[in-house]
């Protein structure tokens, strides 16, 4: 393994650089889905209206919310093996983040579904509410990484 990251090092900017294009594109997505979500409980379900709302939401989720996390991961492992940080505080509270940022992701996946088979129940309020999530986690994330503040 060690051969690996010999061969990656050079790189490390241009692996840095991939990292925080995946990690921007996910952020944007998972900004802007429950942001469609409240708008999409003003519409009724078999409305033209309610089959653009889950046509976007498909495609946002398959096109780039879902490539970027896988992105974000892939780059974001591959960094934190070239600088072997696994044991620096940190790092060991962004990770923490990042998976329940991604367990956020699995959430947002299901209430599309939901609204897909015409079976949400959640109202605009909790939306909104939830919308507020992701930023949150991404401002703790950025200070653990520039701060480093343990």
């Amino acid at each position: 393994m060690s051969w690996f990251l010999e061969l990656t090092t050079p790189f490390m900017l241009w692996i840095k650089a991939a990292h925080i294009f995946f990690v921007m594109s996910w952020m944007a997505g998972m900004l802007y889905l429950p942001r469609l979500f409240v708008y999409h409980c003003e519409t009724v379900a078999g409305a033209a209206d309610y089959a653009r709302f889950v046509l976007m939401e498909r495609k946002l989720m398959k096109i780039i919310i879902n490539p970027a996390m896988v992105g974000t991961w892939v780059f974001g492992l591959w960094l934190a093996a070239i600088q072997d940080v696994w044991l620096q505080g940190w790092f060991i509270a962004k990770f923490v983040l990042v998976l329940v940022l991604s367990g956020i992701h699995g959430m947002f996946s299901r209430w599309r579904r939901d609204f897909e088979a015409g079976r949400n129940q959640r109202t605009q309020r909790f939306f909104r509410l939830v919308n507020e999530a992701p930023a949150l986690l991404l401002i703790a994330i950025i200070v653990f990484v520039v701060v480093k503040p343990f």
